[in-house]
């Protein structure tokens, strides 16, 4: 199962431990890490990525999942709170982009306080024991959750809105009068255009999972020739998992391509 890992540690020398710690575990089978990062909790709240991991598939954490949840560990306190309620749009998306939920992201947020450090990872794994028993030795407190597909869901949510949105427009232009036609024509274009950018969006972060998917597979596949017995199986039952996920998500996708413009 693809999750989102977050061990938090009082300390510096404690969370380098613990990176190399998982890097054991995965070494062992016991887990596949997909990126990682170690993150610093600042005194004004933000985080300072102190190292990336370049050993896995996916090699910076910028513009991906991993990068989106180190942002929101950043951000501002109550962010998961301000985004439901609408403060945060961007917040939203991150979460989204992560695969993380609100309850998550403030358990994880509570916490990581200022001083405190973390490693951040995005993994698979099949029974949390490896990771739990490891990371307690190091006094880490672990915090995971399963890699949500949300993004799909909220862009078809987006376009669907819209398309309610210029369908009412159209049927109130219908009966209109002739002087108040132009406005709504003009609101009725600009929701097309706006339509047209979220369908593009939706079209370039499906295009981003699916680099991120064949990275991940990729690798994973590299270790499977080289594992044996029970590892090489559980690596080959990740790969299958992620290819499965991949091109459900991609067909969605293109579900929502071809509906096209209203």
């Amino acid at each position: 199962m693809e999750r989102m890992l977050v061990v938090v540690f009082e300390n510096e020398l404690k969370a380098y431990d613990g990176s190399r710690a998982l890097a054991d575990l995965e070494s062992e089978g016991s887990i596949s890490i997909h990126a990682q990062a170690v993150i610093k909790k600042n005194d004004d709240g933000t985080v300072t990525v102190k190292q990336e991991g370049d050993d896995f598939p996916i090699k910076t954490v910028g513009g991906t999942a991993i990068g989106a949840l180190v942002g929101l560990l950043g951000g501002p306190i109550g962010v998961a709170i301000g985004a439901v309620g609408g403060t945060f749009v961007g917040s939203v998306w991150d979460m989204s982009r992560a695969g993380v939920n609100a309850d998550f992201l403030d358990d994880v947020s509570a916490r990581l306080t200022p001083g405190k450090w973390a490693v951040v990872s995005d993994v698979s794994e099949e029974w949390i024991t490896p990771v739990d028993t490891r990371m307690g030795a190091l006094g880490g407190t672990v915090f995971r959750t399963a890699r949500e597909d949300v993004e799909d869901e909220q862009d078809a949510k987006d376009v669907a809105a819209i398309k309610a949105d210029i369908a009412q427009l159209k049927a109130e232009q219908a009966k209109s009068r002739t002087e108040h036609k132009a406005k709504l024509q003009t609101k009725i274009d600009n929701l097309n255009k706006k339509l047209h950018t979220k369908l593009e969006q939706a079209k370039q972060r499906s295009e981003n999972r699916e680099k991120e998917a064949k990275a991940k597979v990729d690798a994973l596949e590299k270790k499977a020739a080289k594992s044996k017995g029970e590892a090489k199986v559980a690596i080959e039952a990740r790969i299958a998992e992620i290819k499965k996920k991949s091109k459900e998500s991609k067909e969605k996708t293109k579900q929502l391509l071809e509906a096209g413009p209203f």
